[in-house]
């Protein structure tokens, strides 16, 4: 014992080091005995005395570069003592979950103590899949089993969302933070092949093998969720405010790295159509889906071959920026829309019910109606081109109006607007302005030698596409608070009347569009008839 305790500090460091990462998986369990040899030990490696050597250890076993990047944006420094914080709540919910504890539950009421122990624990996953580089999804994986906890979570008959309870009494799922989540954790850890869809000729349901069990509850919740229009918003401030006037109500106040965060829970329904339309792709003739043509599917985050928190900045920045009641919301563009990010071709599908279906829904029907509804998925292609409007910030320069907030059922556009199209950009002229405003072509601008200086004011969308049902044109604009795209979708030949397609990019350099569309009839302040559409970048 004497010559141990004549180890120089700077040894005893490395050598504590070696057994706290001898195993990347799980807590630093090899580093407990090493503090066990004596007090002088104890507290030359302890995490109060030494925070530095745990900083080096959370370092090694977790994705810290985006944290650190994304708060110092912020204001927020972390050190050692911070990330010492941060350490030990994810070792104990990591632990936690490896348990399964709390992914069922064995009623439809949940205790505060559990709804408590499930806030952290989802939260605690979200934010570590928004700055995943690699480190932290093997540690929810493969060390806690969070992607098997998920499921049960989600789609077990007693899990833990209430989702499979409350169907079964004919009552829709909860549409709260910890669905919300869930349902994004899911899309973010998504391996398609581990559900194997049921066999082609079963079309009843007094048939179901092992194999395809899974796959028929996640993807019968999921469906809930992705086409419950009516239950399950797709954004919040409402869709039909492009200037919301206030933030969104019940910001969730977390602790992240040590210190409290001020973040707005996502929205369930871009997760959820993305999951449902995914699984459901896999089937060729299924049990509730009418295929007309095979469509391309979207890629999960979990295939893609590149693994990068960059992919998720625009999802940090919508949440930090909704709940920030210190700055104006709709001032200007808030990082939630990265520019540049539509431009180029897409394909994808979209799917519409059964219209007495959905009108049974909005007059109250339960889910088992819709999960018990044909749905019909149709291709489509789009080729989309960003335009953007710039506010110069020199001094004595003009000041620069973007075009007014319009008509939600066409975009965000004014009614009476004359929208025409250049080489170098889009032109909108209002009705009663004296000129047209010209929105700069994101490809004019990438060619050009000088980028435009200034702050990002506006960003208007066009394009156009074909789908079965004929030719259409696409016009529509980006929300500045939360990168909201609302796209008026017009068939040429007119046959087809007049669609809004809104949703979200969900990721940026491997994202996929996610939304729905609806009637452009109905006014927007009531419900109308819509369905899902998801559009990957053609590859």
């Amino acid at each position: 014992m004497a010559s141990f305790s004549s180890i120089p500090q700077e040894v005893l460091e490395h050598i504590a080091f070696f057994t706290a990462t001898s195993d990347f998986l799980g807590p630093p369990d090899g580093i407990i005995p090493l503090l066990s040899v004596d007090r002088r030990t104890h507290d030359a490696l302890s995490m109060s005395s030494n925070p530095f050597l745990w900083s080096r250890i959370f370092a090694y076993k977790f994705d810290l570069s985006s944290p650190i990047s994304r708060l110092a944006a912020r204001d927020r420094e972390i050190g050692p003592p911070e990330i010492c914080e941060e350490f030990k709540l994810r070792c104990t919910l990591l632990n936690r979950i490896r348990r399964r504890t709390d992914c069922h539950a064995g009623s439809l009421t949940i205790s505060p103590t559990h709804r408590d122990a499930l806030r952290s624990i989802l939260w605690m996953a979200y934010l570590m899949m928004l700055e995943n580089e690699g480190k932290n999804d093997k540690q929810l994986r493969d060390y806690a089993g969070f992607d098997g906890w998920l499921k049960d979570f989600l789609f077990h008959p007693e899990g833990a969302s209430l989702a499979a309870l409350s169907v079964k009494d004919d009552l829709w799922p909860p549409n709260d933070e910890r669905s919300a989540l869930a349902l994004w954790l899911f899309w973010y850890m998504l391996k398609p092949e581990e559900y194997r869809p049921p066999p082609a000729p079963s079309h009843t349901d007094d048939y179901m093998s092992p194999d395809d069990s899974e796959f028929r509850k996640a993807s019968g919740i999921l469906k809930v969720f992705a086409l419950g229009a009516h239950q399950y918003s797709l954004c919040c401030p409402a869709w039909n405010e492009f200037s919301p006037p206030s933030r969104v109500r019940g910001g969730s106040a977390i602790k992240h790295f040590g210190s409290p965060l001020k973040i707005a829970p996502p929205a369930a329904a871009p997760p959820a159509i993305l999951a449902y339309l995914t699984l459901a792709n896999k089937l060729s003739v299924s049990w509730d889906t009418i295929h007309y043509m095979k469509p391309p599917s979207a890629m999960p985050p979990s295939l893609s071959p590149r693994m990068s928190s960059s992919e998720w900045d625009a999802e940090w920045m919508r949440g930090v920026h909704l709940a920030d009641t210190s700055k104006p919301l709709a001032a200007a563009f808030s990082g939630a829309f990265i520019p540049g990010s539509l431009e180029g071709v897409w394909e994808g599908l979209f799917t519409y019910t059964e219209f007495t279906a959905y009108a049974a829904l909005l007059s109250g029907a339960p889910p088992t109606v819709l999960q018990r509804s044909l749905v019909a998925h149709h291709p489509h292609l789009w080729k989309l081109r960003e335009h953007h409007l710039y506010a110069s910030d020199e001094p004595g320069a003009p000041e620069t109006w973007p075009v007014s907030p319009g008509n939600p059922l066409r975009g965000y556009i004014p009614n009476g607007s004359q929208v025409r199209e250049t080489s170098e950009g889009l032109e909108i002229k209002e009705p009663g302005k004296a000129e047209a405003i010209l929105y700069r072509s994101w490809s004019s601008i990438q060619k050009a030698e000088q980028k435009p200086k200034g702050k990002l004011v506006d960003v208007f969308v066009a394009g156009e596409g074909h789908s079965a049902w004929g030719q259409f044109n696409l016009v529509g604009r980006i929300r500045p608070c939360d990168g909201f795209i609302s796209l008026s979708k017009e068939y040429v030949d007119g046959d087809r009347g007049r669609w809004l397609y809104r949703g979200f990019m969900v990721g940026n350099a491997d994202g996929n569009l996610s939304g729905r569309w609806r009637d452009t009839l109905s006014p927007p302040e009531v419900l109308g008839y819509e369905g899902c559409f998801v559009m990957s970048r053609r590859r």
